[in-house]
């Protein structure tokens, strides 16, 4: 009883000597092990750079877009309006709007064109505007479910591969003693820890943003058809 309380107190001493920091777990780990915390580490910042960038790129947009339907729906001339955005506006609404107007110009220009033709020519052209700056809006963004999808099995690889590396340590040494396997596990497990830091969060954001932007872009396309009820209105007058 003796002998075995005194090694418990060593196993525990030498557990205690140990530094479990996240800087030593990193340090003592193997190559591969290494590798996947980097990779890890730069997926999660590039994540949270991509989050930030969208979250405040929605809210400037939609106050842009809050601005300009104010100014659309004051009752004001569409061709000052349009005047005033300029050739390539950089709000998509703004855009959306300015590729109707040159398009309605050119087919009014155009003594052809029937009220219809003209009416279905602008809602193409609306349609094609607004999937278009809603895909600039999404860019990037699958970068985050990608991160989210993969970084927990790139963490569990290095899982594997540090608990793999400890076996061996454990046969090597033939000693199966806590204090020979703790620090390899700690190791192990602070790969699949980095992992989840990284997937839990690009989920979440994806999830938001994406919900985000489907609003933004279900605005867009209400725009769109408020404006050509518009034009309709306009060409059989």
């Amino acid at each position: 009883m003796e002998g075995n309380a005194v090694e418990a107190a060593r196993i525990a001493g030498v557990i205690a000597a140990t530094d479990f920091s996240l800087v030593a777990l990193f340090l003592k780990a193997d190559i591969v092990v290494k590798a996947v915390m980097v990779i890890l580490v730069i997926a999660s910042v590039w994540c949270w750079a991509i989050i930030i960038d969208k979250v405040m790129r929605l809210r400037r947009l939609n106050r842009a877009a809050d601005e300009f339907e104010d100014t659309f729906w004051s009752g004001g001339s569409l061709d000052e309006l349009y005047e005033k955005s300029g050739v390539n506006p950089r709000e998509p609404m703004a855009a959306v709007f300015g590729a109707a107007m040159r398009e309605w110009r050119r087919s009014a220009e155009t003594s052809r064109d029937t009220g219809k033709t003209m009416i279905d020519r602008v809602d193409r052209v609306m349609d094609v505007t607004v999937t278009r700056e809603v895909e600039r809006i999404e860019r990037q963004l699958t970068i985050l479910a990608t991160t989210g999808s993969t970084a927990p099995f790139i963490g569990l690889f290095g899982t594997v591969w540090g608990i793999m590396n400890s076996f061996q340590a454990i046969a090597i040494s033939k000693n199966t003693s806590l204090a020979v396997v703790a620090p390899g596990i700690a190791e192990a497990l602070f790969a699949t820890a980095l992992g989840l830091l990284a997937a839990i969060p690009a989920v979440i954001a994806y999830n938001k943003i994406s919900k985000d932007m489907d609003r933004y872009g279900d605005r867009l396309d209400t725009f769109s058809g408020e404006f050509s009820a518009i034009i309709s209105r306009q060409s059989e007058s």
